[in-house]
């Protein structure tokens, strides 16, 4: 498991995910990706899950704290590069309907 932060263009980093995203990982996935939210202040945290071999529950929780974080920033989220499985998960939690700008 990893996360790689890159700034993109107008004000927003990416976070590409890695690996497996279980209860351990996801610990230190939340804590690497809002050091960067802290230190970079975007307007819009997009998560890349097209490494992410293999997700859990604990990926929902993961997306879903990023999202009440950006917000408190008055930013966005976005979910790019989702698999269909997470794609899957993601509607199934409703996520859908929080996040804003949905790519492939």
């Amino acid at each position: 498991m990893a996360v790689y932060i890159s700034e993109g263009k107008n004000g927003e980093i990416i976070a590409k995910i890695t690996g497996e995203i279980d209860h351990h990982a996801a610990r230190w996935l939340r804590a690497d990706i809002d050091t960067a939210i802290q230190d970079k202040n975007p307007k819009r945290l997009l998560i890349d899950f097209s490494g992410v071999s293999f997700m859990d529950s604990s990926g929902v929780g993961l997306v879903m704290g990023r999202y009440k974080n950006m917000a408190g920033r008055g930013g966005t989220v976005s979910l790019v590069n989702m698999p269909e499985y997470i794609e899957k998960v993601m509607r199934l939690a409703g996520m859908d309907r929080l996040l804003s700008g949905k790519e492939d």
